[in-house]
């Protein structure tokens, strides 16, 4: 339902498609032809023919860790690793 409707609203809203992550693949045929048309990856391929939200309910925690790894890895800079390498003398 979720699939069809972002094929609807992609159609009022040529661009929405980018703001949109899909959580599955299902085993249905048409919903990899609406993923295939929406220019949509999966970020999970369960082969399930389950629907009420199952793929973002089940991709959800990886999202959510992407998300704080994202916000809370320090750069080398802030991890105080930058700066030149220290290599061991030619033997």
């Amino acid at each position: 339902v979720a699939c069809a409707a972002a094929l609807v609203a992609e159609d009022l809203a040529p661009g929405a498609r980018r703001w949109w992550v899909a959580g599955q693949r299902t085993a249905e045929p048409a919903h990899a032809l609406a993923l295939e048309h929406l220019d949509l990856g999966p970020l999970l391929e369960l082969d399930v023919r389950l629907g009420e939200g199952t793929g973002a309910v089940t991709a959800l925690p990886l999202l959510m860790m992407a998300a704080r790894v994202l916000a809370e890895t320090a750069t080398h800079e802030q991890a105080g690793v930058s700066g030149p390498l220290i290599t061991a003398p030619a033997s």
